[in-house]
């Protein structure tokens, strides 16, 4: 996954990788003939007192190093900058595909897991990249380079890198097998400490109205715990490798010292090239050293290219027409046919056979148990999510066939946790009009029983700041806001998904009062709790278990409908409902 995620994300940038493993050749190869001029240096220059062979031979080092030192900028330069393009191109990529999942998709995933993909796992990759540019093209390269200009210094002393290469082989092959599934690990826990913490910050003020200070800290410290342990596991794996490392070093530097004493005692090589060969040995190591440090970014890079491609590679359920509709005839005219909807791997479905007619001018609301279906119902307008069964027509067309950009032109949608961005007043209105003008802003807060807070309560007005969420102000005046954002979109069709449910009885009345006006030319359809919001309404659709068990208006409903005359009488008086 890692190779396939990196061949499609580098392939635009062939030609700063290219120039890259220029440079890092020609840096590489300095740092390889550096050794071998100062050994010349000191059986030439040094032994037989040559001043001038030392003084030409040092100023030929002396420029040999500045290629190397600009050769060796150019290629973190053009390193730095690829790697930080391919992580700027795979979060957006993996941010587009987010953006075109419907609910399912991301219920699947979970919130905590996307934002940890996106951020953590995308950085991971990036960084591996950035290492690999800077460090391991280079090391392969000084690698086998060392072995040739080892060997050119001293046949039988080379033996030494016979015992040496493979003992460091061995000892990083074994140590980065079991690396891997300890990074795989600490990623899933990762993700568990992000949820966690993400449940307690949304949640604080439900741990705090029921006290659960405690029960939440030893939450998040159980989750806690178990990445630090992971990440301990993982540290004492990594602390093993470079001790192993160096211990290898150290004995191979003795063992040609040993060796190579004796070969210049018996005249079989010069103090000159035994310097030369430790050198080359160094660099042998020091080539093997900053692979095995790659390698140990490779597992955990491995297990988040693995999460990528895995969101990368999941198609939403709800996919844009091949042959978008981008004109609709007629006026806000909504009809489902024999619809159902199904989640995957459900027993039963949510919705099934589901005929409901919305016209222009009326308002149509939909009422029934918790569970029975409503929000789902509505989340089929706007594809939310697409229907499993049936059909979802806007103005004769089916909704699965119109090009999303007209179909959220034409349904405006009010969900039932209204949603604020962290912003003003006028950019969360603005949401779906950026073109609104402020008079425009001002009306839908009018309609939306709203102006006199955000003009009084909120210091700014339109300009007030909004936190994100709208943390910052009540359920209610959320509520509102959503609302009035909503109403500044002038959709043919408005959707309410139980939107007045935190709205005191007056406001309730005010604002359905000021809407009748507002969307008289209008289909509205309206999900409710709440009798008296949806008792005037032209139609009432009755659920119970995903099926449409009655349909009229309030009186008839009374009258013929038993589950509907439950729930009314659950909240009113025989005589109040009458």
């Amino acid at each position: 996954m890692l190779i396939r995620l990196l061949r499609t994300y580098l392939d635009p940038y062939k030609k700063p990788i290219a120039l890259l493993v220029l440079l890092q050749l020609l840096q590489t190869s300095a740092t390889l003939y550096l050794p071998t001029l100062n050994a010349d240096i000191i059986d030439h220059g040094v032994v037989k007192g040559d001043s001038g062979y030392i003084l030409s031979f040092g100023a030929l080092m002396i420029g040999i190093t500045v290629v190397q030192v600009f050769c060796n900028i150019g290629a973190v330069y053009y390193g730095a900058r690829t790697a930080s393009a391919l992580g700027r191109d795979v979060r957006a990529a993996v941010f587009d595909r987010v953006q075109s999942f419907s609910a399912r998709e991301v219920g699947h995933f979970g919130a905590p897991s996307l934002i940890t993909r996106t951020t953590n796992d995308v950085q991971q990759v990036q960084m591996l990249t950035l290492m690999s540019f800077t460090l391991l093209v280079s090391a392969p390269i000084m690698c086998i380079g060392g072995i040739v200009l080892a060997l050119g210094q001293d046949v039988p002393l080379s033996a030494v890198l016979l015992a040496v290469v493979p003992v460091l082989g061995v000892s990083v092959t074994l140590i980065v097998r079991r690396l891997r599934p300890l990074f795989r690990s600490m990623q899933v826990r990762l993700d568990t400490v992000n949820r966690v913490l993400r449940e307690q910050i949304t949640g604080n003020r439900v741990i705090r109205a029921f006290v659960r200070d405690d029960y939440e800290k030893d939450r998040f410290r159980g989750a806690n715990e178990q990445l630090t342990d992971v990440s301990l596991g993982t540290g004492r794996l990594l602390a093993l490798m470079f001790p192993i490392v160096m211990t290898v070093v150290n004995v191979s530097s003795v063992a040609v010292v040993w060796f190579g004493a004796h070969r210049i005692d018996s005249g079989g090589m010069q103090i000159g090239a035994l310097t030369a060969f430790l050198a080359y040995l160094m660099q042998i190591v020091m080539s093997v050293m900053m692979a095995t440090f790659m390698f140990m970014m490779v597992p955990r890079a491995e297990v988040c290219a693995e999460r990528i491609q895995e969101v990368l590679d999941t198609d939403s359920s709800v996919v844009p027409p091949s042959e978008p509709v981008r004109q609709l005839r007629g006026h806000g005219h909504l009809e489902l046919r024999e619809t159902g909807f199904r989640y995957p791997g459900a027993e039963e479905p949510v919705l099934r056979g589901i005929d409901l007619v919305a016209r222009p001018g009326e308002t149509t609301a939909v009422i029934g148990s918790t569970g029975s279906g409503k929000s789902t119902l509505l989340g089929l307008v706007p594809r939310l999510f697409d229907a499993t069964d049936g059909a979802v027509l806007v103005n004769g067309v089916d909704v699965r066939t119109i090009d999303p950009k007209v179909l959220a032109k034409t349904v405006g949608l009010v969900p039932q946790k209204p949603y604020l961005f962290a912003g003003t007043v006028a950019t969360n209105l603005r949401y779906g009009n950026p073109d609104a003008t402020d008079d425009q802003l001002w009306r839908a807060l009018d309609v939306a029983q709203a102006r006199d807070f955000v003009e009084t309560s909120l210091e700014g007005g339109l300009h007030a700041p909004i936190a994100q969420g709208g943390t910052n102000v009540s359920g209610g005046q959320r509520q509102r806001l959503a609302i009035a954002r909503t109403l500044v979109q002038r959709p043919e069709i408005y959707l309410f998904d139980d939107s007045f449910s935190a709205l005191d009885y007056a406001t309730d009345a005010a604002l359905r009062a000021a809407l009748l006006a507002e969307t008289a030319e209008a289909t509205v359809v309206i999900v409710a709790q709440r009798v008296s919001t949806i008792r005037e309404a032209d139609r009432i659709v009755v659920l119970d278990e995903g099926r449409v068990v009655g349909a009229g208006r309030h009186h008839e409903l009374m009258e013929t409908n038993e589950t509907y005359r439950e729930i009314v009488l659950s909240q009113l008086t025989e005589a109040e409902a009458a």
